[in-house]
């Protein structure tokens, strides 16, 4: 299991990374919303640990953000608060479970394993096509047996692409469903991750560009015009 931990208070959030290493439990610690962003859009991790009052956007936009990506990751809450509203707020927002400050090493430890053991129950099929799986769970893709390493954003990218199942995405769904809400429509964004990912997926290219309609993954592997990095 993998945690991040999103907690201003730099002893606390070390006491809380050495307490789950322990555990055999990896962490790794943010200091600030933005810091959370930037890690939570580099690595995988199966929970984020949450405090509400951080500096740059707070836990909760952190919560939000994490809800509106579908990634399907647990959310646990730390906060000094312990008002009923504050909770509730908090489970409105997307909270998986909430823990108020101070506590237990071993309530917390006990909580991440049941999130994580509820996870487990709700694991999305494992996806096969072209050569290549998909697992949704594990966030991990291969290809013709050999592990493909992914940023986050060509991971989410990939992922619509192989539900299609040999379908045509358009860069407008791609945007849509692999971005945030504040993703802007005229960015290129899309070609250039497209172009990435063709390239760590490596040749035979196996995403074709169909022109002036969007992407598919090819059910043999592309080659020859649709394929190359043109985008």
């Amino acid at each position: 299991m993998r945690v991040l931990i999103v907690e201003d208070e730099p002893y606390l959030a070390e006491a809380i990374r050495d307490g789950l290493r322990l555990e055999a439990i990896a962490a790794d610690i943010a200091g600030d919303g933005n810091t959370a962003l930037e890690m939570l859009g580099i690595n995988t991790y199966d929970i984020a640990v949450l405090d509400r009052d951080i500096p740059g956007p707070s836990g909760d936009e952190i919560a939000q953000r994490i809800v509106a990506s579908g990634s399907g990751m647990p959310i646990l809450m730390l906060t000094a608060a312990d008002r009923l509203d504050d909770k509730a707020s908090g489970f409105g927002l997307g909270a998986d479970d909430y823990l108020t400050k101070p506590f237990e090493m071993q309530e917390l430890v006990m909580r991440l394993r049941a999130l994580d053991r509820r996870r487990a129950h709700v694991r999305p099929p494992v996806r096969e096509i072209a050569g290549l799986r998909l697992d949704p769970f594990r966030r991990e893709v291969y290809r013709d047996g050999r592990y493909v390493a992914l940023t986050r954003k060509q991971f989410a990218v990939l992922e619509v692409l192989v539900a299609a199942e040999g379908g045509v995405v358009s860069a407008e769904e791609l945007l849509e469903r692999a971005w945030d809400e504040n993703a802007d429509p005229f960015t290129n964004a899309v070609r250039i991750t497209v172009s990435a990912l063709r390239k760590r997926l490596g040749e035979p290219w196996v995403i074709a560009t169909v022109p002036g309609v969007g992407y598919r993954i090819g059910t043999a592997p592309v080659t020859g015009h649709g394929g190359g990095d043109r985008g």
